[in-house]
């Protein structure tokens, strides 16, 4: 069995974060593991609290599965500090870990502030060269490119400059783009857009948690980078389409709907 790491919050909601990558990665038949650095407190309205677990302690996670059970893949979501960045970008050089899946977590979908401003330098300069891939959105890709993006051109220019900045495969998703859900993913200096239907569905909460982590275990399978994305693609949209309704607000995604569909 392929085995998938996540590196990432806990959401005691259930719709993003650890949770929604575990419920990922067994939709896929594959092998879950996570390293937590982070407690929440949200739900579908917003955060109400963080509790970052502490360098040291995610260290000692990496430590436990890497020399136990190696992951063939790594999900990257909330690391909140600087001092926490360098700790897993180190520990994911000791131990070589692959096809590592950066989604690099700046602001929650319900608008709240998830990463440090200090952390930023740390996040670009430390971990994005241990990832394969990351999977920015709009309001992401706008702050670490420097450009403003509103247009699918705005969007090119955007991946390509951070790919050429940061030696990286950069996939730049358009869920904000009111009018599509097309991504553009830049990798290996070639330019491809991944078009999707646009589901009219305002249950959002977790979607990058989810697409990252069906983009890893697709890597994890073994596909190229563009078939995993656009494997993940088709499972966030299947996700969507149920219109699973929970929560006052921004409510999860159903996992659950691929549960005993077999995905490769």
């Amino acid at each position: 069995m392929k085995t998938v790491l996540t590196i990432a919050g806990s959401d005691c909601s259930g719709g993003a974060g650890i949770q929604a990558d575990i419920k990922t990665i067994t939709a896929h038949g594959l092998y879950a593991m996570s390293a937590i650095t982070a407690l929440t407190a949200q739900n579908t309205t917003g955060v109400f609290g963080v509790l970052e677990a502490g360098e040291e302690f995610v260290a000692k996670q990496l430590d436990c599965i890497f020399t136990d059970i190696f992951p063939d893949a790594v999900k990257i979501g909330m690391v909140s500090s600087a001092p926490m960045i360098r700790a897993i970008a180190r520990k994911l050089r000791q131990y070589g870990a692959r096809h590592v899946v950066l989604d690099p977590v700046m602001v929650s979908t319900s608008g709240s502030k998830l990463l440090e401003d200090t952390a930023i330098e740390a996040l670009t300069g430390e971990l994005f060269p241990c990832a394969d891939l990351i999977t920015p959105n709009i309001p992401e890709a706008q702050v670490l490119s420097g450009r403003k993006i509103v247009h699918a051109q705005d969007m090119e220019r955007a991946a390509q400059d951070l790919s050429a900045r940061y030696h990286v495969a950069v996939l730049v998703k358009g869920g904000h783009l009111v009018e599509t859900a097309n991504d553009y993913l830049f990798c290996g200096g070639e330019g491809t857009w991944l078009r999707a239907q646009r589901v009219e569905n305002e249950n959002t909460h977790g979607t990058g948690c989810t697409l990252s982590s069906a983009i890893a275990c697709g890597l994890a399978q073994g596909l190229c980078m563009e078939d995993a994305v656009r494997h993940a693609k088709q499972f966030l949209l299947g996700a969507l389409s149920t219109g699973l309704n929970l929560g006052k607000g921004s409510g999860p995604l159903n996992h659950c709907f691929a549960i005993g569909k077999p995905q490769w």
